[in-house]
């Protein structure tokens, strides 16, 4: 899971704060996320997906499918 959050926040260009603004936390906390040092959240688990646009099963390495479920 720690690298799907770090290659999809990098496949979009995107910087750990602007994630981090999403989900109204600090850049630090996401920052544990992506190290593995803190637990993400559920909630954040489900804004990640929608912003990303798949499952949160892909994120969790559960699947290597991107798309969402229907």
């Amino acid at each position: 899971m720690i690298k799907r959050l770090r290659d999809m926040r990098e496949d979009h260009d995107l910087t750990q704060k602007h994630i981090a603004d999403i989900l109204n936390i600090s850049q630090r906390t996401y920052s544990g996320y992506e190290t593995g040092t803190r637990m993400i959240p559920y909630t954040c688990l489900i804004t990640l997906s929608k912003y990303y646009n798949t499952s949160v099963d892909y994120i969790l390495g559960l699947t290597d499918k991107k798309e969402p479920y229907k």
